[in-house]
């Protein structure tokens, strides 16, 4: 399941379903408006396997990687507003990342100069050009 912040805007969902991309928005399919950031890793804990795409930077932080069971991935989006759409297909469909079981456990920051992806145990973030 991929799942959008609230900081995302309504065009960039009109875009992705045009796209034929599925993605679900926090306080309106899932969970709550407003919620506060510190709700949404539990609400990821308790969905299978969803990727979350925010543009908040405090997700792009090692210490989210759900290391033992793999069970979710933040997507950071170092993008404009108006650029979300775009990078989100860009992100599933990179050649690292598009799928479920390549995305599970990791913390990523996707932006037009590359993806830094942070996974389990690693010591060091991987870079990714986009392909």
């Amino acid at each position: 399941m991929n799942l959008r912040d609230e900081d995302i805007p309504r065009s960039q969902r009109l875009l992705l379903e045009s796209w034929r991309v599925r993605v679900q928005q926090i306080g309106v399919h899932i969970g709550r408006h407003g919620m506060a950031d510190e709700a949404i890793i539990p609400l990821l804990l308790g969905i299978r396997h969803p990727t979350f795409f925010t543009r908040d930077e405090g997700f792009y932080d090692r210490a989210l990687c759900h290391r033992r069971y793999r069970r979710y991935s933040l997507v950071y989006l170092a993008v404009d507003k108006y650029e979300v759409a775009a990078f989100i297909r860009r992100v599933l469909r990179h050649r690292d990342l598009n799928s479920q079981v390549k995305r599970m456990g990791t913390v990523i920051r996707a932006s037009a100069a590359g993806l830094r992806v942070w996974r389990g145990h690693a010591t060091r973030e991987a870079r990714l050009d986009w392909k």
